[in-house]
């Protein structure tokens, strides 16, 4: 009996054992029927994710340059791979290789294009104002060349006195202004001997006559704006007296005035003061200086110097040297008569007094005029129906307004006398002002915008410069000379940027939410209003280093961001260097646009991890030029 109970415990036993082994291998079976058909049904969707993150793990070999090439620069030390996961970019890009421009563009500037100046009026120089091209229809969509034979250009600050001729192969000023020593043709080089006009001893002695009338060593003179600029040499001679100058002249007769002054490392922009205000916001610069500038000063109700007044800072100084100043000595030079300069001399005097400015000094070939600390002489004094109107319904926001805004011909009101906005105590001197907190911030002038937040930018760009001396060779060693910030915020990145050799180009786009252009003065730093749907004031390859942080998100329903790209390919020079900061939806858009420019480019993660949704693009622009121009029998006869 014990028997038939044990065979039937064991029977029990085995059956439970298939049971459980058939129910098994159903579940495989079902599971294995689920999974193909799941799989059949997604494969589009894996490829097009695996090609995605593919797109972070590697560079993409650019098109061919078509004429002379060096290899590229490499990025090295940097962490490419991507710690996160994108949506799956169009896999229909829509998005082409962008061709050369031919050589006759070479030196193109779309917004002060000469040909396009000539359908405007030439009263008060209006035709050389920006006039941008307003259609898709006229904008370029190829990249514009550098000249044949183009090289990088030399450091600073060795460029300060000399440039290869052929970046800039134009011997015009060097005949021109023979005398004058502005620039010397020297074999393979320009030599730039630090000359002017007004200044045939050169510049740093003409720098010391100023000096000992103004003294330039406190710190209390920071930024400085050269009207009709030359090739800069006022501006560069300055630098070493950490004294910044935006040096401006027209796209003009003079040829290529400006783009001389970038390829030596010096701050300039094209600029001419006509009929709009200069694109600075109010009380922006601790001097203001014109050598024989050609600007009609006592023209249009004295226009020009109303807008200089509203650009100076209070307190600070206007220099004149030139006609009509010691007319006695240079009347018969000038051509002009005694009477007729004796005359533009008296009426730029008569607007000084009405504007309150205080005639310091004139001696020798130099005068002098500081703006008031405040106005209280003309909304008080017995005197002020002599005085120029104060702007009625005016205020900080609209003093500030600069871009395509006309020029008024009344002063721009200070701020409340009680807010002692620009009282002397607030205002620190160089080099502490550019860590100190602005006066616009202390005085709550820019809504939203507290000193804790100041603080906390300055910490943060000071970390993230920190990354890229780490992820980008020789960014702090003079590789590097003209910087521009795309999207400056506090001008942060200038400020973790001012002990390199470099100097920083600081643009606050038009539409951005807080105007901090006129903080970013005050700490120092020099910059301008723009809108990047439009192109640049300057020539092309006149930037070594694109810095360019969230700018993306303001324009990309407002123009095409190939557009923006062209644009920073066209002032970028060869062998370039730009640093986006922006999420990596957009990150992937814009490396997928340069690669059809010939940039080279990685990505990388955020400098405080990977799970950060902003990340890092660092794009080099390759080196090409156009083709060398083949001189052919005809060409021979034509020139003969």
């Amino acid at each position: 009996m014990a028997k038939l109970i044990h065979h039937a415990e064991i029977r029990r036993s085995r059956r439970s054992t298939w049971i459980i082994f058939l129910t098994v291998s159903a579940l495989c079976l079902l599971s294995y029927i689920l999974g193909s058909w799941q799989t059949n049904t997604t494969t589009t969707t894996t490829s097009a994710a695996v090609e995605a993150v593919s797109k972070l793990h590697c560079i993409k070999t650019n098109p061919k340059p078509i004429t002379k090439n060096k290899s590229p620069p490499t990025i090295s030390h940097l962490d490419f791979t991507p710690h996160h996961t994108i949506k799956s970019p169009n896999t229909t890009s829509t998005f082409h290789v962008y061709q050369p421009c031919s050589l006759r563009w070479s030196e193109y500037t779309p917004c002060q294009d000469p040909v396009r100046g000539r359908r405007f009026p030439r009263e008060k120089l209006i035709y050389r104002e920006r006039h941008c091209p307003k259609t898709d229809d006229e904008v370029l969509q190829c990249m514009i060349p550098a000249p044949p034979n183009y090289k990088n250009p030399l450091k600073w600050p060795l460029s300060r006195d000399f440039a290869w001729y052929d970046n800039i192969p134009h011997k015009e000023l060097s005949i021109e202004k023979a005398g004058q020593n502005w620039v010397h043709v020297q074999g393979d080089k320009f030599m730039f001997p630090g000359g002017g006009t007004m200044f045939p001893r050169g510049a740093d002695a003409y720098i010391d006559d100023i000096d000992r009338l103004l003294n330039f060593s406190d710190g209390r003179i920071r930024t400085a704006i050269d009207t009709g600029c030359g090739v800069a040499s006022w501006g560069a001679y300055l630098l070493k007296r950490n004294i910044i100058a935006m040096s401006i002249a027209p796209r003009d007769t003079h040829e290529a005035q400006v783009q001389f002054a970038l390829e030596r490392g010096v701050p300039a922009m094209i600029g001419i003061m006509s009929t709009e205000r200069l694109p600075y916001p109010a009380r922006a610069f601790d001097m203001a200086h014109c050598s024989r500038c050609l600007i009609p000063w006592s023209d249009y109700g004295g226009l020009y110097l109303i807008e200089v007044d509203r650009i100076l800072r209070p307190g600070g100084y206007w220099i004149l040297s030139g006609p009509p100043i010691r007319w006695k000595k240079y009347h018969k030079g000038w051509e002009r008569s005694e009477e007729d300069l004796k005359q533009e001399q008296d009426n730029i005097e008569e607007i000084a007094n009405r504007l309150s400015w205080k005639k310091l000094i004139e001696k020798d070939d130099l005068a002098i005029w500081q703006k008031p600390m405040n106005h209280k002489n003309i909304t008080q004094g017995t005197t002020s129906t002599t005085k120029i109107a104060i702007c009625k319904n005016s205020n900080a926001n609209q003093s500030d307004a600069a871009w395509y805004v006309k020029m008024e011909d009344c002063i721009t009101p200070l701020p409340d006398e009680e807010e002692k906005e620009e009282s002397s105590t607030m205002m620190k001197r160089w080099p502490e002002r550019a860590s100190a907190i602005p006066p616009r911030i202390a005085t709550g002038s820019i809504k939203g915008v507290s000193q804790k937040m100041f603080n906390d930018d300055a910490k943060l760009w000071k970390n993230r410069v920190e990354n890229y001396k780490r992820i980008i060779p020789n960014i702090d060693d003079g590789k590097y000379r003209n910087v521009m910030d795309m999207n400056a915020g506090f001008a942060g990145f200038a400020t973790a940027m001012v002990e390199f050799p470099v100097w920083v180009m600081n643009v606050v786009p038009t539409t951005a939410v807080d105007d901090t252009l006129g903080l970013i003065f005050e700490r120092g730093f020099i910059g301008t209003y723009h809108d990047w749907c439009e192109a640049f004031s300057t020539y092309p390859r006149t930037y070594d280093l694109i810095h360019v942080a969230g700018a993306f998100n303001i324009y990309q329903h407002r123009c095409k961001i190939e557009n923006i790209l062209l644009e920073m390919d066209r002032i970028l020079r060869p062998e370039g260097t730009v640093i986006f900061r922006d999420k990596v939806e957009i990150i992937v858009k814009i490396q997928e646009i340069t690669q059809s420019m010939r940039w080279n480019s990685s990505i990388m993660d955020h400098e405080t991890g990977p799970f950060n949704p902003e990340k890092i693009l660092v794009a080099v622009k390759t080196y090409w030029t156009a083709p060398t121009p083949q001189i052919t029998t005809a060409t021979i006869a034509v020139s003969e």
